[in-house]
């Protein structure tokens, strides 16, 4: 029998329902002070509806629009839980969040300059440079 849209969730039930490993959820909770999941004595946590629209939100916006960690820090911090929540819902504003926030939605790269490209075409040589260098010196040592 499944359990109603009300009810608590462990652990396990809530990573199932998210597709997302129980690890990410503990990790999440350490990054972002806004999840906070019931927990019973040993410890063990307890997922309410609410929790889950939390988790779904962050999901979304590290996996599916392709914000940093601290990008949803401060999106939290700016615009608070109920964008989060928003997110998961489908309803963030994607135009403006990606704005906002300096960040292209995977898949959706933004072309580059011909002076950045000048710029990274000069670093990756140097990079190039001195990793042959160092295989040299591992070669001899």
């Amino acid at each position: 029998m499944a359990k109603g849209p009300n009810a608590f969730r462990t652990i396990s039930e809530a990573a199932e329902e998210l597709g997302v490993p129980q690890h990410v959820l503990r990790f999440w909770e350490t990054k972002f002070s806004f999840i906070r999941p019931m927990k019973r004595a040993g410890g063990r946590r307890f997922y309410r509806p609410q929790d889950i629209a939390v988790l779904n939100g962050v999901r979304t916006l590290l996996h599916s629009e392709g914000l940093t960690i601290k990008g949803v820090q401060k999106l939290h911090r700016d615009h608070g839980l109920a964008h989060v929540i928003a997110a998961g819902l489908g309803s963030n504003g994607s135009a403006s969040l990606e704005a906002e926030y300096d960040y292209a939605p995977r898949g959706k790269e933004r072309p580059v300059g011909e002076e950045t490209r000048d710029r990274l075409a000069f670093a990756l040589a140097d990079l190039t440079a001195i990793k042959s260098r160092l295989d040299g010196l591992l070669a001899r040592g």
